[in-house]
C-alpha cells in the first residue's frame, strides 16, 4: 500500500505534499515541509497562491491560514504563527470569529462565499490548530470563548462543521469542558444522521457520496470523536477506507471537482489523510 502511494506521490503531488509524504513515511525532514508551507505565506501574516485547493489567487483567506498553520503544527513549528494570529485579528468580527472566505480577487469553488457573517467551522478549525501549537495570542482568546459558545448552543450543524468542532475540542486546553461538549456533539451526530456508517448517504447540500465517515470525525483513536463509535463501526470504516485506493496507488475524493486543476493537487491530500488513518489505527506500519 505504502509503496503504491509512494509512485502515486511521485508522480502526481505538489512539492509540498512530497515533502510531507517524505516526512511521515520516510523519515524526511520536516523543516523541508514547513519551507514549503511558507511559499504560500503572504506579507500580511496569512496565507493564500491556493494552499487550500478550492480557493485559488494570491490573497490570504482564512482557510488557507488554517492549511498552512496544521501543517506547521504537524512538524512542530510555530514561530509564524503569531504573525497569522495578526492577521486574523485584522478581519475578525467583535465576537472574536472570522468568516469562512474573504471576497478577494481570484476564482474560487463555488462553496467558497464570501460573506461577513462569524463563522463556526473555520473559526474552530483555526483555533484547534493554535493550540495544538500551544500558542497564545489574544486573538485566539476571543475565538475560543466563540467557538466554546457556540458548540454549546449547537442543536443542528452538517458534517464539516461538526468535524471542525472535533478537531476544536481535541486540541483546547480545558479537558473536562471538551469531554463534556464532546459527548453531547456526539450524541447529536447519532441523532441526525450525520455519520456515513455504510449508506452513502449525502447530508443536504453535499454532493452524492460526499459523506462524512468515524475515522474522519476521529482521525486517531486518543480523538474525542473516536467515543461516537464502536470497534466494529470503525472497523468497517478503515476496512472501506483500505479498500478504497485506487489503482493508480492513489486516493480520491468524493466532493465537486469545479476546475480541473483541483483534482490533481486533492488527490495526493486526501491519499495521504488515508494513510495517515489507516496508520493510526494499526492498520500500515
Amino acid at each position: 500500500m505504502i509503496e503504491a502511494a509512494r509512485s502515486f506521490i511521485r508522480l502526481n503531488a505538489r512539492v509540498l505534499e512530497q515533502r510531507r509524504f517524505l516526512h511521515l513515511f520516510e523519515g524526511g525532514s520536516g523543516d523541508a515541509v514547513a519551507t514549503a508551507v511558507l511559499a504560500y505565506r503572504n506579507d500580511d501574516g496569512g496565507f493564500g497562491h491556493a494552499l487550500e485547493p478550492d480557493g485559488r489567487g494570491p490573497d490570504s483567506q482564512p482557510l488557507h491560514t488554517y492549511t498552512a498553520l496544521s501543517l506547521l503544527a504537524e512538524v512542530g513549528w510555530t514561530e509564524h504563527a503569531h504573525p497569522a494570529c495578526d492577521f486574523l485579528a485584522t478581519i475578525a468580527n467583535p465576537d472574536g470569529a472570522v468568516p469562512n472566505c474573504l471576497d478577494t480577487p481570484g476564482a474560487r469553488a463555488p462553496w467558497w462565499q464570501p460573506s461577513g457573517e462569524s463563522d463556526l467551522l473555520v473559526t474552530a478549525l483555526l483555533a484547534s490548530a493554535l493550540h495544538r501549537m500551544g500558542v497564545e495570542h489574544p486573538w485566539l482568546d476571543g475565538a475560543t470563548e466563540f467557538c466554546w459558545r457556540r458548540i454549546a448552543g449547537l442543536t443542528t450543524s452538517h458534517p464539516y462543521e461538526v468535524n471542525a468542532c472535533a478537531r476544536f475540542l481535541d486540541h483546547v486546553p480545558d479537558r473536562p469542558r471538551a469531554e463534556r461538549e464532546a459527548e453531547r456533539l456526539g450524541a447529536l451526530v447519532r441523532e441526525q444522521g450525520l455519520v456515513d456508517l455504510g449508506d452513502g448517504r449525502a447530508h443536504e447540500g453535499y454532493a452524492a457520496g460526499e459523506t462524512h465517515k468515524p475515522h474522519q470525525y476521529a482521525p486517531t483513536p486518543d480523538s474525542l470523536a473516536r467515543r461516537w463509535f464502536s470497534d466494529e463501526e470503525i472497523g468497517a470504516d478503515l476496512d472501506a477506507v483500505a479498500a478504497a485506493q485506487q489503482d493508480d496507488g492513489g486516493w480520491t475524493f468524493p466532493w465537486a471537482a469545479w476546475t480541473p486543476v483541483t483534482t490533481y493537487e486533492w488527490r495526493p491530500i486526501v491519499t495521504i489523510e488515508a494513510l495517515l488513518a489507516l496508520r493510526a489505527y494499526d492498520r500500515i506500519s
